[in-house]
């Protein structure tokens, strides 16, 4: 037996591989559509690292990424600006994927975290932290018991033997509201100093990231990254409906139940580590499933589009005002609530927006 068989029959491309053993069906379209994210997003992180008050020009940033080239210019690109490119493309990455999980299982384009409340109790737990004190943990890991407390607050709430993706999205948004609600009254207990450090932190920053957050950060995403796509099956299934979904065999609950695991870990990582990046979640899955031609968000696709969509967002940021450093979350908040109006009028035209 070959190492890689691969053969094209009626229009697909199935592949096997003898060691180790995969198999699986080869799709073109998303293939193309992974290397053209991939190269568009290293181009605009190169550029991201090359801008600021001491330009380098963008043909000796990548040089620089591995020591070579001016000492200088090494010091600025890796130990100055790289920790927070990194940021970017992670956070985006989390975003992303986490919404095309929660979108896959609700069968809800609008059904992203930072709808149905996982963004805001991760928020909520981290604003404690600032004003009320961390009880010594880090706040990546305030911001994950956060996100995991109010998606199991959720999940408990939708269950009537069973939770449907309908039930998870109105229950999300009621805990949305509460957790809304909880921060604001934090914020008005807080000093001066504690609300002017939440209120920078809330609406999506990546001014000051380091190496710090660019860890943990990282760690997540590598691990929860695979471990959705492995999932990758059971997320095809879900979106064909509960009854379809479980006569091909698929064990509906365990699967929504691991996959809301896997979504809400990302998020508040994400969360944790920027601040609540508003509208990647819920803009950069749907690109991506129409760049790719599926009828459901692919994984690796959203993650890509999403690390182009935050890395190009700061890029926009930083450029638009000279001198001041705008926040993210103010870009991808602009752009997103156009992409959410042509969603709705989308959904309106065909009849499901209610």
């Amino acid at each position: 037996m070959t190492l890689l068989d691969l053969r094209r029959t009626g229009g697909r491309t199935p592949f096997r591989i003898s060691r180790p053993p995969v198999s699986g069906v080869l799709r073109w379209r998303v293939l193309i559509c992974c290397l053209g994210l991939a190269a568009l997003a290293f181009v605009v992180f190169c550029v991201g690292i090359a801008t600021g008050d001491y330009p380098v020009s963008p043909l000796r940033v990548v040089p620089a990424l591995w020591g070579s080239g001016d000492p200088g210019q090494v010091f600025i690109v890796r130990e100055l600006r790289l920790p927070r490119a990194l940021t970017a493309v992670l956070a985006g990455a989390a975003f992303a994927v986490s919404g095309a999980i929660f979108q896959t299982i609700t069968r809800n384009p609008l059904a992203s975290p930072d709808m149905i409340g996982i963004n805001a109790g991760a928020t909520t737990a981290v604003v404690a932290a600032i004003v009320l004190g961390g009880a010594g943990l880090s706040l990546p890991a305030l911001g994950l018991v956060g996100g995991l407390i109010t998606a199991a607050l959720i999940y408990l709430l939708a269950w009537r033997r069973g939770a449907t993706g309908y039930r998870i999205v109105l229950v999300g948004i009621a805990v949305s509201w509460m957790a809304a609600s909880a921060t604001d009254y934090l914020l008005t207990r807080a000093q001066l100093a504690e609300a002017q450090a939440a209120l920078g932190w809330l609406v999506g920053n990546l001014s000051g990231r380091g190496w710090e957050t660019v860890g943990p950060l990282s760690v997540a995403v590598l691990v929860l990254l695979p471990a959705g796509m492995l999932l990758g099956r059971w997320t095809r299934t879900l979106h064909l409906g509960d009854e379809v979904a479980q006569g091909l065999g698929t064990p509906v609950q365990l699967a929504r139940l691991l996959l809301v695991v896997v979504g809400v870990a990302m998020v508040a990582f994400a969360t944790a580590s920027t601040g609540p990046v508003l509208f990647v979640a819920l803009a950069a899955p749907q690109i991506a499933q129409r760049l790719a031609g599926l009828s459901a968000p692919p994984l690796l696709v959203s993650a890509l589009t999403g690390a182009l969509m935050v890395s190009a967002s700061d890029l926009v940021a930083r450029w638009i005002i000279p001198d001041v450093d705008l926040p993210v979350g103010v870009v991808t908040g602009a752009v997103g609530a156009a992409f959410l109006l042509w969603l709705l009028v989308r959904a309106n035209r065909a009849g499901s927006g209610g």
